[in-house]
C-alpha cells in the first residue's frame, strides 16, 4: 500500500464463502474498505462476504465501491 493514490486499481485476493477471489479497486477504496471493516470490527472478508450476499448482479468491485462511497457519504 503506499501514501500516494495513482487512480490504478491493485488486485487483492479475498476469501468468500470457502474460495479465494481476486478484486482489484484503487488503492482509495482499498484504504477505505480496510479502514471500514476495522471501525466495525470486522475482517475485510467479513465485510465483502456481506456485500457479496447483497450485490445481486453487478460485479462485487463495483459492489464495494459503492459500498465504501455509501459509508463514507454518511458520516
Amino acid at each position: 500500500m503506499t501514501d500516494t493514490f495513482d487512480g490504478r486499481p491493485v488486485k487483492h485476493s479475498l476469501t468468500l464463502k470457502g474460495h479465494r477471489t481476486s478484486v482489484s479497486l484503487e488503492d482509495a477504496f482499498w484504504v477505505a474498505f480496510r479502514k471500514i471493516a476495522a471501525d466495525r470490527g470486522q475482517a475485510i472478508n467479513a465485510l465483502a462476504s456481506e456485500i457479496d450476499a447483497q450485490r445481486g448482479d453487478i460485479g462485487l468491485a463495483s459492489a464495494i465501491r459503492v459500498f465504501v462511497l455509501k459509508t463514507v457519504q454518511a458520516c
